[in-house]
């Protein structure tokens, strides 16, 4: 009964689309852009119910605008940031019920990347905007790295079978990166080679189980024996606290 439909917009975005099949109901993640979404919605003959924002970036927002003024749903955005249409701000601890695709889908506060970045998610699945991407996770542009280590934890917490909808269609890149941090890790390379091969038919690489997210993303590995030594080494000291080896990480990635 439940499509989660990934739309691609502007260079490497997706927009989620959280489709009912036989109602035709619809909730949006992340519309960067308006007009993919009003194209499918018309074709289609969806009926809109949400928009649900993981955080205030313009190419997470853009759209919002383009599809309230033809369609009056409610708008969920991150409490302590600032979005232009938002009706109805989440926090840690809330839940959007959805109830015409029989989802509720509860919020996690994530901040890191932005400063009150939120993602929503079931036991099913998880919406995580540009906080954990597949392989890899967002730059700290408004966060602090012991912020965003402890929202990755987060993430881990949930069941390993949980999808992850990210958004951003960044896996190919994330884990040649990954196979620089851990070499000798033949999941990456296992991985690398399928996604990569996705890519060349122009399918998604996006979603993949948190499982495998546990074993080839090197963000959710600060953890790891080889992913210490690896940050160590960039460092030029040794590092000892897992957000120490996840702030060496990230730094070494800005630079990849």
């Amino acid at each position: 009964m439940l499509e989660i439909i990934p739309l691609p917009a502007l260079k490497d975005n997706y927009i989620w689309l959280l489709k009912n099949t036989i109602s035709r109901h619809v909730a949006i993640v992340d519309p960067s852009e308006a007009e993919p979404v009003l194209n499918v919605i018309k074709s289609e003959g969806l009926i809109p119910i949400a928009i649900m924002i993981t955080h205030h970036h313009w190419d997470h927002v853009g759209g919002i605008s383009g599809i309230t003024e033809q369609f009056d749903i409610p708008v969920y955005t991150p409490k302590t940031e600032s979005v232009v249409g938002s009706t109805n701000p989440v926090g840690e601890g809330d839940v959007v019920a959805l109830t015409e695709l029989s989802l509720n889908l509860k919020i996690l506060d994530v901040p890191g990347h932005t400063s009150g970045a939120v993602a929503y998610y079931t036991d099913a699945m998880v919406f995580s905007g540009d906080t954990l991407f597949t392989a890899g996770c967002g730059r700290m542009f408004e966060g602090t790295p012991p912020q965003m280590h402890a929202s990755l934890s987060k993430f881990k917490t949930l069941p390993d079978s949980t999808l992850l909808y990210c958004g951003h269609e960044y896996t190919v890149a994330n884990l040649k990166f990954a196979a620089k941090v851990e070499p000798n890790n033949v999941a990456i390379q296992r991985r690398l080679q399928l996604a990569e091969e996705t890519r060349k038919s122009n399918h998604p690489t996006v979603p993949a189980t948190l499982a495998e997210e546990k074993q080839t993303n090197p963000f959710l590995r600060c953890e790891e024996r080889d992913v210490i030594s690896a940050a160590s080494h960039f460092s030029a000291k040794k590092l000892n606290e897992t957000a120490d080896v996840f702030a060496a990480v990230r730094q070494w990635k800005d630079h990849f």
